[in-house]
């Protein structure tokens, strides 16, 4: 169920000193879960047209080791938590064997006025594929 996203590190994600800027992980983090989502076979695009989207609702993150300028980056994006409204991803993101961040993401599916809504049909699977029903 790990979804894998590769990043290059170039200069406008950088800071003086030639390190990523630690928003920019949230860029990351971001195309990456935006790839997980087009990949399950959701278009964001047609799901707003029908008035509902996705918002992050909470991310706890934690800087491990700093990544650098021309850097490879991969983005392993894996679902840990579901329920008929809300997912919760672990993402992390690596430089080769080195885990340089990591971060904990919920999303909630709502509605264009901001009320909830229940996931999409595409992932609406989830919360039962998470606790291992069948």
């Amino acid at each position: 169920m790990t979804h894998h996203f590769p990043v290059t590190v170039y200069y406008e994600d950088t800071d003086m000193g030639g390190i990523v800027y630690h928003a920019n992980y949230l860029k990351f983090i971001e195309r990456a879960r935006s790839d997980w989502v087009r990949k399950l076979g959701v278009d964001q695009n047609d799901l707003r047209e029908h008035g509902t989207v996705f918002a992050v609702h909470r991310i706890e993150a934690d800087f491990l080791a700093p990544a650098r300028l021309d850097d490879r980056l991969e983005i392993r994006t894996t679902p840990s938590h579901a329920t008929k409204a809300r997912v919760t991803l672990n993402q992390e993101v690596w430089r080769g064997e080195i885990l340089v961040f990591k971060a904990r993401a919920t999303l909630i599916a709502m509605s264009l006025q901001g009320r909830p809504r229940r996931l999409p049909p595409e992932l609406a699977h989830f919360p039962d594929m998470i606790s291992g029903k069948p």
